[in-house]
């Protein structure tokens, strides 16, 4: 199993109380997701972020491969991070920590940090540099896009 980091950092114009209200409410995950996913939350706690939460979701790989995936909170610092992985889903490890950090009274800047493996070493590597790091980078850039949006400066 070969291990992958992916590291993104976004400055928002949100305090971190806000911040926090956002990132940890996980209906707003589907809002920051590209649309072509089809990505919809199917089931599980949808609460504030907590210790032990589980979700599932439904997402679009590929045309017409959908695929669920069942995430975690395993770690957790209210107000400044929290860690979901991946407990079934498209990959062999995932483990996504988000990171909150004040800039300002009113700036945040907001860190997602994964670390992730794909299945069926060592043909999933091949898939690793056509398809699976593009798609992740695709997906983070759309959350920036979205997010800038959302929250203009």
């Amino acid at each position: 199993m070969r291990l992958h980091e992916f590291r993104q950092s976004q400055v928002l114009p949100l305090s971190i109380q806000e911040a926090w209200r956002f990132f940890s409410n996980p209906a707003n995950l589907n809002e920051i997701t590209p649309p072509e996913m089809r990505f919809q939350v199917i089931g599980g706690d949808l609460g504030p972020v907590h210790l032990g939460q589980m979700m599932w979701y439904r997402v679009q790989l590929a045309p017409f491969l959908y695929r669920t995936w069942v995430t975690e909170i395993t770690h957790l610092s209210p107000g400044e991070w929290f860690v979901d992985e991946q407990r079934f889903g498209p990959y062999k490890l995932w483990h996504h920590r988000h990171q909150l950090r004040a800039v300002s009274e009113q700036q945040t800047e907001v860190t997602d940090h994964v670390v992730y493996a794909l299945p069926f070493w060592p043909f999933g590597e091949l898939a690793h540099g056509l398809y699976a790091r593009p798609m992740l980078q695709k997906v983070f850039d759309h959350r920036q896009r979205e997010l800038a949006r959302r929250f203009p400066s």
